[in-house]
């Protein structure tokens, strides 16, 4: 994913348009078309305005890091927070972890397609 794309996906997950970005980062609003379509790259002081109108990091603009992607997509804190410490357990403990997490999800699709 370019560049572009990770600006357009972050600011519409934030549910905001080019002109309102563009005036919180305070650049012109065609430039957030440019930025989004890879017709030109906002010098690192936009970058990280954009970063900060979008609540992610300039890191995930350029290179689009997993912590953010996970900020971007999983919107429960609490849901974070747990991850964030399943992470920090042994491998084994993880694994035990994944196969519950996929019985549960097997389980909860079997029940949709049965209602």
């Amino acid at each position: 994913m370019s560049l572009g794309e990770r600006l357009k996906e972050a600011r519409k997950n934030k549910k905001i348009s080019q002109q309102a970005l563009a005036e919180i980062a305070k650049v012109h609003y065609t430039n957030i078309g440019r930025y989004e379509r890879g017709d030109a790259k906002p010098s690192s002081e936009v970058l990280n305005k954009l970063a900060q109108a979008l609540d992610v990091s300039p890191d995930f603009l350029m290179n689009g890091t997993v912590q953010d992607k996970a900020h971007l997509y999983i919107k429960s804190e609490e849901l974070l927070t747990k991850f964030k410490k399943i992470e920090q357990m042994p491998e084994d403990k993880k694994r035990l972890l994944m196969e519950f997490l996929d019985a549960f999800i097997f389980k909860v699709e079997i029940q949709q397609k049965l209602t």
